[in-house]
C-alpha cells in the first residue's frame, strides 16, 4: 500500500502530458528566412517584345496637320527659294502651323478657293511646286482641302507606329514617299540624292546618311528641311534603323 501513492503520481503527470502534447496549438518553427509572397527567381528569357500603347487614337475621319499635312508642306514647298523663312517667296512660309494659317491664305468660308490649294493645281511656275519639281498627287491635294474644310485645324494624335515587323514595302518605302519623296523625287531631287525606289534608298541607308540625316546625327545635314525643323517621330527614326540593321533588305 506504500508504492500507490508514487504510481498515481506517475500516472497523472504522464495524461497531463499527453493532453498537452495533443491540445496545445503552436506556431510552426522556420529555419531560415521566412517568405510570405514568393517570386519565381529561376533565370529564364526575357520578354523583349514591344508593346504599343495608344492613348490619343487618330480618327480615320480626321486630318492631322502635324502628321498629315505639314510633312507634304516641308517636303515639297518649305524649301530654300520658295517657302521657307528664309525666302518667304511672296511672303508665304508653310514650314509652320501658325505660318502656314497666317500666311497660306487659308479660306475656312471657301476652302477651295484658299492661295494654298488652288496654287497646287495652277500651271507653270505659278504652280507649288513649281518645275521641275514634280506636281503632288491627286490624293495629296484631296488631303489638303479636307484639312481646310474641317477648319484647319492642329489635332494630333497617336499613329501607332509599328517597330515589330519592319519591312522595306510596308514600312521604309510609305515613310520615305510620305516625309522625303518631295525635296528627293525624280525631278530636281536635292542634293542629288533620290528617293523614289528600293536601290536609291538602300545607297543612302547602308552608307549612314539616311539614318544620320533624321537622326539629326553630327557631321549629317538634319532632315526634314528647313534647317531648325524638328526630327521625325521617334518611332518613325527607329523603323528606319531597324530596317538598315537589319541589313536594308527589299522585303
Amino acid at each position: 500500500m506504500k508504492n500507490i501513492r508514487p504510481i498515481t503520481v506517475l500516472l497523472a503527470m504522464e495524461a497531463l502530458l499527453f493532453v498537452t502534447l495533443f491540445s496545445c496549438q503552436r506556431d510552426p518553427v522556420y529555419i531560415g528566412e521566412l517568405i510570405t509572397d514568393p517570386t519565381d527567381t529561376i533565370p529564364g528569357p526575357i520578354d523583349t517584345t514591344p508593346v504599343v500603347i495608344i492613348t490619343d487614337p487618330c480618327d480615320p475621319d480626321s486630318v492631322y496637320f502635324q502628321a498629315q499635312v505639314l510633312p507634304i508642306l516641308t517636303s515639297n514647298c518649305a524649301m530654300s527659294g520658295c517657302h521657307d523663312v528664309e525666302s518667304h517667296k511672296e511672303g508665304v512660309i508653310l514650314t509652320s502651323y501658325d505660318k502656314v494659317k497666317s500666311t497660306g491664305g487659308v479660306n475656312l468660308s471657301n476652302p477651295s478657293n484658299s492661295k494654298l490649294y488652288k496654287s497646287l493645281s495652277e500651271s507653270g511656275e505659278d504652280r507649288m511646286p513649281p518645275p521641275p519639281s514634280d506636281a503632288l498627287t491627286a490624293d495629296q491635294k484631296a488631303l489638303i482641302l479636307k484639312w481646310i474644310q474641317q477648319g484647319a485645324q492642329n489635332l494630333t494624335c497617336d499613329s501607332g507606329c509599328d517597330t515589330t515587323n519592319v519591312t522595306y514595302s510596308g514600312s521604309v518605302k510609305p515613310l520615305l514617299d510620305f516625309r522625303c519623296k518631295g525635296c528627293h523625287g525624280a525631278n530636281n531631287p536635292g542634293g542629288g540624292i533620290k528617293l523614289t525606289n528600293y536601290d536609291e534608298a538602300k545607297i543612302v541607308a547602308l552608307d549612314g546618311k539616311l539614318h544620320g540625316t533624321v537622326n539629326h546625327d553630327p557631321n549629317y545635314k538634319p532632315m526634314p528641311y528647313p534647317a531648325g525643323s524638328a526630327k521625325v517621330p521617334q518611332c518613325e527614326i527607329d523603323v528606319i534603323r531597324i530596317w538598315i540593321e537589319g541589313g536594308a533588305q527589299n522585303n
